[in-house]
Parts: C-alpha cells; structure tokens; sequence
C-alpha cells in the first residue's frame, strides 16, 4: 500500500483534487476531528464526499479514531506543548488505540489511500508496517 498524507490549508480545491486524481488515491480517511468546520472549505465532510466520487472516483471516510484528541490539538495550537511534543503524544496516544493494527484491518484492501492530515500518524503507521510507503503531497 502506498499511504499519502496531505493538509488542505493553503491549497486550491483545482491543486487539493487534482493530487488526488494524480496519485491514484482510491481512499481519502480524514483524521480530522472536526470536518465541519467553516475553515474546512470545500473540505467539509458531505461536500468532500460528493466532490472525492464525483471528481476523483475515491472514496471518503471521516475517522476520528486515528485523530488527535482535543486537549492534544489545543496544546500544539495554543502554544503550550512544541510540535515534537505534540508529535510524541500523538504517537503515544495512537499506540495506546492500537490504531496502527485497525487501520491495516480496515483498509488493507485499498492500493493507495491518503490521511486527511496528519504526516505522524503516517510515519507511525510506516514504522510499523514496513510494506506501507509513505507519501507527503
């Protein structure tokens, strides 16, 4: 499997769908905890949806359970904790879920799939799963 990571901020809706259709990517699995917020854009749960099977022909699936929580998220935001330490805890938080082993149950079927954003859970997934290639877009 390849697993690409890709953030939407700071991206067009042509560039963010066109590397999805460029890459292949038969799976979009958004980590986000929230995918419907006004910030998200085009990017809002349903709408991503529609415009993932219309656009891309990939699928799209919203789960929360390979997000950060929210004390972890607000730390990093708001400054309190670095982003190797917001990296560490994600982790750690990842492992204590067992998140690596759910997601190859849940998605080992898909040739390529992209996490709708976040590049340690990827790293993490890679380390280990050394037959899964991480990708940044």
């Amino acid at each position: 499997m390849i697993l690409y990571t890709m953030g939407f901020t700071q991206k067009s809706a042509e560039q963010f769908f066109g590397s999805i259709k460029e890459h292949g990517i038969d799976l979009l699995v958004d980590i986000r905890l929230n995918n419907k917020s006004q910030m998200a854009g085009f990017t809002k749960g349903d709408d991503l949806r529609y415009f993932l099977d219309k656009i891309c022909s990939c699928e799209y699936r919203h789960c929360v359970e390979y997000a950060p929580t929210k004390d972890v998220l607000d730390g990093y935001k708001k400054k309190s904790i670095t982003w190797d330490e917001y990296v560490e805890q994600y982790i750690s938080l990842m492992r204590r879920r067992q998140s690596v082993k759910n997601f190859i149950e849940q998605f080992s079927e898909y040739g390529t799939a992209c996490l709708l954003c976040s590049e340690p859970a990827a790293e993490m997934i890679a380390e280990d799963m050394p037959r899964i290639l991480v990708r940044h877009i």
